[in-house]
């Protein structure tokens, strides 16, 4: 099946719980969950898009901080997709194309990807933290569909920017996961229409100190929600281990991953 994964970058569980209200009424509908899910640690960004996507835990990976600049050395889904022939693009932070196709990140060469020979085929990639989450989305559906895409990530970094400026308790954090459920709202309902599964999921949250890294419960506690047919919407306790090879199951191809078999239908 064709799949989507959306990662809102930073977005702590009690505020997706609270705020994204699009989301929420979906679930209320009857037709997605909201799951709770701990991040694994260290707590940052870099570790942990290198857990979602290839199901290694950071100390298992090496890539244990944000300056770790180098390509993964795990297999990820998008490189499981593309050995079963599927189609793989991504809207992402360029930190993305750094673990999966080409690192350093070169702006003019690896900002606007064609290139079959990838692991991640199709790409728009940004570099500003404030790059507005309302273009991410538009990139997201602009490379779905101009390439029939069989597996996209769209990754959104707004929410966290929106925290390392104002931290975990402002208006502004809060709003800006608002506005990513405004923005989903436009594009999920074509997505399930046009046969996606959808996962939305983060990285990690937030603290008050305007930071992450760590245990406190806001900075680790996550939500997952999933949305699409092949999903079981019954009781699970997914880990962050697991999504990738949630994923390959998804989409259908082999792969050698730990599996939350309680998400799928």
């Amino acid at each position: 099946m064709k799949t989507i994964l959306v990662v809102l970058d930073g977005l702590a569980y009690g505020v997706a719980r609270d705020c994204m209200g699009y989301l929420q009424g979906i679930c209320q509908a009857g037709r997605g969950r909201l799951y709770t899910m701990q991040c694994e640690l260290p707590s940052l960004s870099r570790p942990l898009y290198e857990c979602i996507l290839t199901g290694v835990r950071p100390v298992d990976s090496g890539i244990t901080h944000n300056q770790i600049v180098r390509l993964s050395s795990q297999r990820s889904v998008f490189h499981y997709a593309c050995e079963a022939y599927l189609t793989t693009a991504a809207a992402a932070y360029h930190w993305i194309s750094e673990l999966y196709n080409r690192s350093p990140f070169d702006a003019a060469r690896d900002r606007h990807i064609c290139a079959p020979d990838l692991p991640i085929q199709y790409g728009h990639f940004y570099y500003a933290d404030h790059y507005p989450d309302s273009h991410l989305f538009d990139d997201a559906e602009s490379l779905r569909r101009r390439h029939s895409l069989d597996f996209l990530l769209a990754h959104s970094m707004n929410i966290d920017d929106a925290g390392h400026k104002y931290g975990l308790s402002s208006s502004q954090y809060r709003n800006a996961a608002r506005v990513a459920d405004i923005c989903l709202s436009g594009h999920l309902p074509v997505w399930l229409e046009a046969g996606y599964q959808v996962m939305v999921t983060a990285d990690h949250g937030m603290n008050d100190d305007r930071s992450h890294g760590g245990l406190l419960p806001e900075e680790r506690e996550v939500p997952l929600f999933v949305f699409g047919t092949g999903f079981s919407l019954q009781e699970a306790s997914p880990v962050q281990t697991d999504l990738c090879g949630t994923l390959c199951e998804l989409l259908g191809v082999a792969h050698d991953k730990p599996v939350c078999r309680e998400l799928l239908a």
